[in-house]
Order: C-alpha cells, then structure tokens, then sequence
C-alpha cells in the first residue's frame, strides 16, 4: 500500500428490508467485514427493529427482538465494526405509511412512499421512531436519517396550498423538513450527528442550501453507484456542499443491489470500476473532506420490489470493493489475496470455484445460485423452444388440444423428467442453504421467483404429457425425485424421421 487508505471510515451497508440475515449468520460475516477492510457498519433496520408501543405493528414477522439487536451490537464490537443505524424519516416509509394507522400521514394519499411534512404528527411519529431506535445505540455517534427520493414531495394537497405563498417553494419544504429532524435527534441525543442522503440537496441554489441552516446540523453523505460516475462533477458537488457550510462529507458507492431490480449476481467489475472512480474523487477533492464511505448492498430497489443480489453472493464483490479501498487500487496482487481470503478460484461468477471448507461463510449459495441464475432458465428454454420433437410435434396448438403421437412421448417426457429431478434436487439443496442464513419467508420469496417459474413449466410439460397420451405416461405422484414415473415407447415410427426440404420435392 503506497499510503493511508483514502477513507478512514469504511461502512459496509446492511440492508434488512429484503431477506434480513439470522443473527447466527452475521456473527459469521462480520469477522470477514474486518478481515477484509471494514471498521464500520450502516444497519438499515427498516421494519426488522423491535419497535415497541403504538409502532409495533412496523415489525416484520421475523424482527429481532431488543436481545438480538443487543447482540448484533456486541458481534459487530467485537469485530471492531462501528455501527450507525439507519431511520427513514421522509422518503422510503412504505413500511410505515402502507399501515392504515399512519396512512393519513402520506403526502399523496395514493402512495405510501413520502411523509406529510406539514402534518404534527410526522414529525412525532418519526421522532418516536428515532427515539426507539437510539435507545438500543447507546453508543452510537451518527444516525442516518435517510431523506433520500423523496417522491411526490409537494404534490400533496397540503403542500400546493403551502407552494402557493411567497416565497416558498419546494426546496424550503424539503429542508425545512429535513432541518425538524435533525433538530430532533441533536436535541433528544446530544452527540449523535445526523447523516442525510445528498440528492435531494444536489440542484438545490447555493444561496438557499447555505441559508437554510442545515448545514451546520447534518453531515452529507454523497451517493453514485454507477461505473462511470463523473469525477469532475463530483468533485465540483464537494466544493459547492463545503462553500454551503458543510464541515463534513461521506461518499457511498454500491457493492450489490444498483444495476437491476431482480439482479442475482453481483457483476463485480461494474463495481470495481464504481469504486475507482470514488478514489479518484477522493484523490482530486477538497483535503480530508470525505471522512468515510458507505459500501451499500440494497436487498430491495424499495419495501415492495423484489429481492436483489443476496448477501452471500455479494461478498466476492464486497470483498473486492473494499481491498481496492484499502490498496487504491486493484493490481492482480490484490485480486489474488482477495481470492486467497474467500478461498475462491475466482472472483468471476461464471468460474467461482469453492477451494473447500475455507470458504467465506454462505459460499454454498453462491455457488448454488449460480447455477440457478446462469442455468437453469436456458435449460428449460432449450427443452421448449429448441428441441424439434417438443416444438414440432407438441407445441402450444398440440398442448392445448391435448394432441400428440404416442411414440413421440419417449422423445420429449426421458429429458423433461431429468431436467427437473435435477433442478428439484438442486433446489432442496439451496432451500436448505438458505434456510441457514435467513428466515422462512425470504428463503419462499427467493425460490418462488427464481427457481418455480423453471421448474413449473417442466411440471405442465409434463402433465400435459401424460394428458395427451391419456394419462399413463407420467404419474407425478410416483416419481421419488420429481413426482413422475414414465413409461418407454416404441421406437421412433418411419413418418417421425426428417424429411427433406420441401425444395427438393
């Protein structure tokens, strides 16, 4: 290393609103975090806190309880891993807002994204929110409050008739906010600095962001996941947040969870690519101005999108991400320690090899997933649309009208039935994987969005099958790997061979 790293803080974002690890599996992870770059973690709880009194109809089936809170806060400790929660507070609530209880306080009453800020309330019930969270921090030196996409800000019929008196205008409804907020958790939890998402603060006028006050309440933490994150810009941000009066400024890049919605595999190079841009910024700011970054892996695009990348899987990226950080760089020399550490062949999806038992916690999935997302799909695509027998003989027309020649059964039912005894006993493998790390219903969501679509297009193949041929071909309730039995057929009959092409006749 050619000096001290570009960032003293190194915040691995842990994303519990979309498949939440079990307590067991991060006492496994967070040794890794330090091993490998990390001394600090952003927990966003989202609806996995123990909210207690009137909010505790915001818990999750599977919340942690204040036990398991008070131990995620000792593992980490013990890993030298700071922790800095995370509260919503404007935008992103629809863990909140979706309850009929609060749905008064949304701005538009439609959507549950974005908090009323002219309703008393919203502040008070954000300020409990706070208030519980903090109470099982005592510790903790920042609070990040979110305040991120801040959807449909003003369009509230509240908001209109405020926007219609001089001089107000939308940026001062968002940092007036943003400002009761802060004052909240500096008033209630002297020590406790809070941190604020910066886009909403990007295009804001210089004059009216340096007026506002906030500045000298919050510290900003500057968000782009994207591989070609423009340097010059950024760095031109930095200047124009510091000339507003911020003293203190974070940076956060993506591990996981920015290039896709349903995204199962981390692409690691777009990520590394991120992260050196981020040392560039660093490298061309202001002196000192960027006191750490945040290392975010979203589980969830928002509270009701599907899940992304899963923690496990993104640990090859996470690990690369934060060596770079740490290097300045990622020379081969350091994709081979990082290799060493996981105990992988490679970092490439495609060519991840598990060395043995040495691997990082949760390799099991990352290499069962792998073979979900990388084949199963095209395996099943190439049964339905590229074997000639199902595509000439059984297509939708033969399958709707229940029609086919008995012997060409035995050319389409033998793989269908591999296929998914393959892909069934795969799937019971990752179940129980799963089940390891994470709690029933994310180890249901998982598989039902990424395996059961497969498989089930195997399964009415294969009924349709057996309708076809009058029921004797396939007995699903037999069948000890995948619910079949099959039964052979005569040979291929004369009128099944090619023939030639009608150009020839």
């Amino acid at each position: 290393m050619a000096g001290p790293p570009a960032f003293k803080m190194r915040l691995v974002h842990v994303d519990l609103k979309g498949a939440p690890p079990k307590v067991s599996y991060l006492a496994q992870v967070f040794p890794l975090f330090h091993t490998l770059g990390a001394n600090g973690l952003l927990l966003e709880y989202e609806d996995m806190f123990p909210y207690d009194g009137p909010l505790r109809l915001l818990r999750a089936t599977h919340a942690y309880s204040p036990a398991e809170v008070q131990e995620i806060l000792q593992l980490a400790a013990q890993s030298e891993l700071e922790v800095v929660p995370l509260v919503q507070t404007f935008g992103h609530m629809e863990f909140v807002l979706k309850h009929a209880m609060f749905a008064h306080l949304r701005e538009v009453p439609a959507f549950p994204n974005t908090l009323n800020p002219h309703e008393p309330q919203a502040l008070a019930l954000v300020g409990a929110m706070i208030d519980q969270v903090l109470a099982l921090h005592p510790g903790a030196r920042w609070l990040h409050i979110g305040c991120d996409e801040v959807y449909y800000l003003g369009e509230g019929e509240a908001s209109r008739r405020w926007l219609q008196q001089e001089p107000n205008n939308r940026a001062a409804l968002c940092l007036t906010h943003m400002k009761a907020v802060a004052g909240h958790v500096l008033t209630r939890h002297p020590g406790v600095t809070p941190l604020v998402w910066d886009d909403m603060l990007r295009d804001m006028a210089q004059e009216q962001l340096a007026a506002s006050g906030l500045p000298q309440l919050v510290e900003l933490v500057l968000w782009d996941y994207s591989a070609d994150l423009d340097v010059h810009g950024k760095v031109l941000l930095m200047e124009k947040f510091q000339a507003c009066g911020f003293r203190r400024l974070w940076a956060a890049s993506a591990f996981k969870g920015a290039t896709g919605a349903s995204q199962a595999l981390p692409p690691v190079e777009y990520h590394l690519h991120n992260h050196a841009q981020w040392l560039q910024v660093a490298g061309q700011g202001p002196t000192d101005a960027l006191q750490g970054i945040v290392l975010t892996g979203w589980q969830r695009y928002d509270h009701f999108s599907v899940l992304c990348e899963l923690l496990p899987v993104g640990i090859p990226s996470l690990a690369a991400c934060l060596q770079s950080l740490l290097h300045g760089g990622f020379s081969d020399d350091v994709k081979t320690k990082v290799e060493k550490l996981l105990g992988l062949s490679s970092l490439d999806v495609a060519d991840a090899v598990s060395k043995g038992p040495s691997s990082f916690p949760g390799s099991n999935i990352l290499a069962l997933v792998t073979q979900v997302s990388l084949h199963l799909r095209g395996s099943v695509d190439a049964l339905l649309e590229r074997n000639r027998y199902v595509t000439g003989w059984f297509s939708p027309y033969h399958r709707r009208h229940k029609l086919i020649h008995p012997a060409i059964v035995q050319y389409i039912q033998p793989e269908a039935i591999s296929l998914l005894g393959r892909w069934s006993a795969l799937a019971r493998e990752l179940e129980a994987a799963l089940q390891c790390c994470f709690y029933p219903d994310a180890v249901e969501e998982w598989l039902e969005e990424n395996v059961a679509p497969s498989t089930q297009q195997l399964q009415a193949l294969l009924r349709d099958l057996s309708e076809a041929a009058g029921g004797t071909c396939w007995d699903p309730a037999q069948d000890p790997e995948v619910g079949g039995t099959w039964q052979p057929l005569p040979a291929e009959p004369p009128d099944a061979q090619d023939r030639c092409p009608r150009t020839q006749l």
